[in-house]
């Protein structure tokens, strides 16, 4: 009932509506083929996230693709090409601007493709063997030690819980002060980026697989030390985890994980989820940044209209892969697998290997010559400056397959396996929040978390079938 009510407002308002309100802006001058597509990829990704809001099953994956997709892919970019505004400068023609978008395009095209094979794979089934991966009791506490243990030597390192809740420029000082003195600055940057990683990703993993076992099983509400941990990683998480002190992205990521594991059979909340995140972005997102800078270095947004913050502040995607593509052509050529070696071997120091790549929006930076090269570096640049088109393509064709298994997976082992310690039921929404910054860039920025939490859920795992040692 809920789908249909919403099935005719929400189309119109994703495809119709709300594009057309952004091109009625005073625009810089007439239309061109960068705008016209851009108003397309708009519309096909408005198109695509009302299918996901109004689809009959959850799919967490997807849906973060297509929101991120709509929203800094879409809407952002097209108010950039009306208002003729850009927030990182666009420093080749027009031409390569073009073609990205176009590419783009093709690579959400590439997504639905890979997510339809998905479905004529055959279904998955539940295996109730003694095999199935789930979380061991044991290993439960284990982590919530490991998470009490390394987010006590964040706070410590930084100088105490009061510095969480400054400003992100104080955190980042805070940060280099606590690394190891004297460090060079590529060792210095690889310390800074554990020591968050290990202060912020074993406590949200702590928290979400308690939570799963406390809204699958009624025996952790029965326990009073059960209720103490959790009241103890609340706490931590609002030290470690707040959106004063991260990056906007982490904490959607936390937030979407903590949602969609604490109501993971809601549509109601799923759809709620996907269809505010629009408004929350178009509304909140571009002025979340007002703890980054402390009172003296911040500078609030002066507009009337909800429409030019997205030209001044982080939706600078089209732009970054129009660089990209502009770098590449000047005659760096493509990476062909250099710069996913560096992120896949992101925890290799720099010392061992010599000329290891740096992440890719920092490399367009530079030959920008951008004194802040902290610019994002969207998938499909970075599939394109390793892969060129092909490439770019064949990825996107891999990654909807996969979301698409994934959700798949998600929704049977929400719905029809309620064991409490179910790994599936945990990742997956984890996935689908962090999705927002693998999707926005660059990878190795983004690959120290993931490697830190493969090895909180290693830590956790147990294909051992004794029932004493599960979550019950």
């Amino acid at each position: 009932m809920l789908s249909r009510a919403l099935a005719v407002p929400l189309v119109l308002g994703l495809v119709v509506l709300l594009p057309a309100v952004v091109a009625a802006q005073p625009g810089a001058g007439p239309p061109d083929a960068a705008y016209w597509l851009q108003l397309a990829l708009t519309c096909y990704t408005g198109a695509r996230l009302a299918a996901m809001v109004l689809a009959a099953r959850r799919r967490l994956v997807q849906g973060a693709f297509w929101l991120f997709c709509y929203i800094a892919m879409g809407v952002a970019p097209l108010a950039q090409a009306v208002l003729g505004r850009t927030p990182t400068p666009v420093v080749g023609p027009r031409s390569d601007t073009v073609l990205a978008i176009a590419l783009v395009l093709f690579g959400c095209v590439a997504f639905d493709v890979g997510a339809l094979l998905a479905r004529h794979r055959p279904s998955l089934r539940i295996r109730w063997t003694p095999k199935a991966a789930s979380v061991g009791r044991r290993r439960l506490y284990l982590l919530i030690l490991l998470a009490y243990a390394c987010s006590a030597v964040f706070i410590v390192k930084l100088g105490g819980p009061a510095v969480f809740f400054t400003s992100r420029e104080g955190i980042s000082e805070s940060i280099e002060a606590g690394t190891a003195a004297g460090a060079a600055a590529p060792q210095g940057n690889v310390g800074s980026a554990f020591l968050r990683g290990f202060g912020t990703v074993p406590a949200l993993l702590a928290l979400l697989i308690l939570i799963r076992w406390l809204v699958t099983s009624r025996v952790p509400r029965r326990s009073p030390m059960v209720l103490l941990m959790l009241a103890g990683l609340v706490v931590v998480n609002a030290v470690v985890n707040n959106p004063v002190s991260n990056p906007r992205y982490w904490f959607l990521t936390v937030a979407f994980s903590i949602l969609f594991t604490a109501f993971p059979r809601s549509p109601v909340m799923y759809r709620a989820s996907l269809a505010l995140g629009v408004v929350a972005a178009l509304l909140l997102f571009p002025f979340m940044d007002r703890f980054r800078y402390d009172e003296d270095g911040y500078r609030p947004v002066q507009s009337s209209s909800f429409v030019e913050p997205l030209t001044l502040k982080d939706y600078d995607q089209i732009g970054m892969f129009a660089n990209t593509i502009t770098f590449v052509e000047a005659g760096a050529g493509h990476a062909y697998g250099r710069q996913l070696a560096g992120t896949t071997f992101f925890f290799v120091p720099r010392a061992v290997w010599d000329g290891k790549p740096e992440d890719s929006g920092v490399r367009v930076g530079e030959w920008m010559g951008m004194n802040n090269t902290n610019l994002s570096s969207p998938l499909w640049a970075e599939l394109w400056l390793d892969f060129g088109s092909p490439g770019m393509i064949g990825g996107f064709l891999a990654v909807g397959y996969g979301c698409a298994r994934a959700d798949r997976r998600y929704t049977l082992r929400t719905v029809d396996d309620q064991r409490p310690g179910n790994i599936t039921a945990i990742v997956v929404p984890l996935l689908a929040g962090y999705s927002f910054i693998l999707l926005r860039g660059p990878l190795l920025q983004a690959a120290g978390r993931i490697g830190i939490a493969l090895f909180c859920l290693a830590l956790v795992t147990t294909f051992r079938s004794e029932r004493r040692k599960l979550l019950r």
